[in-house]
């Protein structure tokens, strides 16, 4: 269904940084750094037929994360969940709601873990138990 999803940062080193550790953990590679022709830097992930993108705002407003938004990534196993939300800490984030563990639900068992991005975008870690 998605092809990619896009977020804005304030400060794209420092993003970099961030998602390099935490998508890295994931398989993701060194992203793609491009200048759009206004000038702005967009830093592309890719990994599994998916892209991950980030990008100073064109409009040159801040950017800003959204309210109600969340990001999932695809785990491999819980320990690679619990590793995700610990890495995402090292580098800047901030650990949100309940501790990483299993939680029951209406979709089924699933490992998950939470965390803010330094820019304040939601991250969600799921392992969902088969």
């Amino acid at each position: 269904m998605f092809n990619h999803v896009m977020i804005g940062s304030n400060d794209i080193e420092r993003s970099k940084r961030f998602y390099d550790a935490v998508l890295g953990l994931l398989g993701a590679r060194e992203p793609l750094r491009n200048v759009s022709t206004t000038g702005h830097i967009r830093l592309f992930y890719r990994h599994d037929g998916s892209t991950f993108c980030i990008s100073q705002p064109i409009n040159d407003e801040p950017a800003t994360f959204a309210n109600g938004g969340t990001i999932g990534f695809k785990c491999n196993s819980p320990e690679q969940v619990k590793e995700f939300h610990d890495t995402a800490l090292a580098h800047g984030g901030t650990s949100i709601e309940d501790p990483p563990g299993l939680r029951e639900g209406s979709l089924g068992p699933m490992h998950l873990a939470y965390v803010r991005d330094p820019d304040g975008h939601k991250l969600c870690a799921i392992y969902r138990v088969k």
